[in-house]
């Protein structure tokens, strides 16, 4: 018995991970409003009670989807707020959220690229703040509707390239220069003097 339930209890992150992971491919494919905890569990063979025992909604479990990003993105929003000009700021922003999108191409896509994930993280404060905070330091290169406008296109761009399969190149690090570049087009911005952490990538 002792042996029994020390294993069932093992199994819990595993299940926890798994169904993370479906819920990742499942948003990707039908957004998240399409998506339903029912899909869930018929993809992995499970009953949909199981799925309420570790999620008993799906703003649950797209909270546990996107959370570690968030975290990884709120360290990359404060380091860029804390850069001297609204270039550098927006310069560090891109590269490293460029870089984050090449990592974790199918949760940034949900982050970024579909409107009802996007709704549901807005109306949380602090998901919101952050999305909020990554498109300000991004319009803040154009000050106006222009600049957020360019701040949109440019972080659904990204994540639309990294993350929808369209793209078929398997070289991260080119990838990632590509997807820097294209972004700065997009805002306006040139490329700094100094090497960057994406043209030291891009030089080994």
């Amino acid at each position: 018995m002792a042996v029994r339930a020390a294993r069932k209890a093992s199994d819990v992150p595993d299940t926890r991970q798994r169904l993370v992971d479906v819920a990742v491919r499942l948003f990707t494919e039908h957004s998240f409003a399409g998506t339903s905890l029912q899909m869930i569990a018929n993809e992995m063979g499970i009953t949909k009670a199981a799925v309420y025992h570790h999620f008993r909604t799906r703003e649950e479990l797209l909270t546990a989807v996107v959370e570690p990003t968030l975290h990884e993105l709120r360290v990359v929003i404060e380091t860029a707020e804390a850069q001297r000009t609204p270039y550098m700021r927006a310069e560090h922003l891109l590269t490293e959220y460029a870089d984050m999108a090449v990592r974790h191409r199918a949760v940034v896509a949900v982050l970024t690229a579909d409107a009802g994930a996007i709704a549901m993280l807005r109306s949380h404060h602090e998901s919101g703040d952050l999305i909020n905070r990554q498109l300000n330091l991004l319009a803040a290169v154009s000050p106006g509707p222009a600049g957020l406008v360019n701040a949109t296109m440019a972080l659904a761009g990204i994540a639309a390239a990294a993350g929808s399969g369209l793209v078929n190149l398997d070289d991260n690090d080119a990838l990632h220069h590509h997807l820097v570049e294209a972004g700065r087009r997009t805002l306006g911005l040139r490329a700094p003097r100094r090497p960057t952490h994406n043209a030291a990538r891009m030089q080994q």
